[in-house]
């Protein structure tokens, strides 16, 4: 095989975690007296960590005068209701399970909140992430590849000399953006939040359609 890592997005890659951002986004803009975004609108807001996406939710952006106070808000409801509508995508549990199986080691790297990546991941992939690596003090938010770095660090690679046997898969132009200035292979996937189209106009060569798919792609 030619990976011996692969290391996944989070939100629209392993979860479809849209429908509880977007109402727990909306539960604090209701708070706060300002209007409320659709899923649809929300799909597009996110992606480049949280306070990008309080960002893009409020009409004046960080100029807001309780930004702060917002996006703090954000960051604590959402630890506690990111798992009610949640849930992994069609068979990435069984990818999952293939590619460990195979001896490929598997790890996260999430513009997410590091606790709340590291709860979903207990939540619906017990046992099977063997590196976490998510948003918190002092690490940038992708697409810098910091994340990245960190993983293969923490997996015994040197990124240099070994980076070409890890993988990044996401779903997103962020995704695609982050794999590549880390200098890995890119995936990206057309079940998430932006699609095949959309991954393809922002840079993607490869693009798998379904898990199975990139189970059999990643174990060849």
């Amino acid at each position: 095989m030619k990976y011996s890592l692969a290391i996944f997005d989070m939100d629209g890659t392993i979860l479809n975690t849209l429908d509880d951002m977007t109402d727990s986004l909306n539960d604090i803009l209701t708070k706060y007296n300002l209007p409320l975004h659709t899923v649809d609108e929300v799909r597009f807001m996110v992606g480049n960590g949280i306070p990008k996406l309080i960002e893009r939710a409020l009409a004046d952006g960080r100029s807001n005068p309780q930004f702060e106070q917002i996006l703090a808000d954000f960051i604590a409801y959402y630890e506690k209701h990111c798992a009610i509508k949640t849930a992994p995508y069609d068979g990435v549990v069984d990818c999952i399970k293939t590619l460990r199986a195979a001896g490929i080691k598997i790890a996260v790297n999430t513009n997410k909140v590091e606790p709340a990546a590291i709860a979903l991941c207990d939540d619906y992939f017990p046992g099977l992430f063997d590196i976490i690596s998510g948003s918190r003090p002092g690490m940038p938010p992708k697409p810098a590849p910091d994340g990245i770095y960190e993983i293969l660090s923490r997996a015994g690679m040197d990124g240099k000399s070994e980076g070409q046997r890890a993988v990044f898969i996401g779903d997103s132009d962020v995704d695609m953006q982050t794999g590549m200035n880390a200098g890995l292979d890119v995936i990206g996937v057309d079940w998430g939040f932006r699609g095949k189209k959309f991954l393809e106009e922002h840079g993607a060569k490869v693009i798998m359609m379904n898990a199975a798919e990139l189970a059999g792609y990643l174990t060849k």
